[in-house]
């Protein structure tokens, strides 16, 4: 099974989306939306843009 994106409101009433793992692990959530929708098009930005996303390694900048 794929990983899956999952709604949901939070404590203030806000829209979020978490991405599960196949295994049912959180690996990422959002911010909180004002609406399904912009959670939605949230969801569409990661999926388009993570894709091809650089790492950038900035642990040796914090030294």
């Amino acid at each position: 099974m794929a990983g899956k994106f999952e709604l949901f409101a939070d404590a203030a009433d806000k829209i979020r989306w978490r991405l599960k793992a196949a295994n049912g692990e959180v690996i990422a959530q959002s911010q909180a939306y004002a609406s399904k929708e912009a959670a939605k098009k949230g969801i569409s930005s990661v999926q388009t843009n993570a894709a091809g996303a650089a790492l950038v390694d900035l642990t040796d900048a914090a030294k």
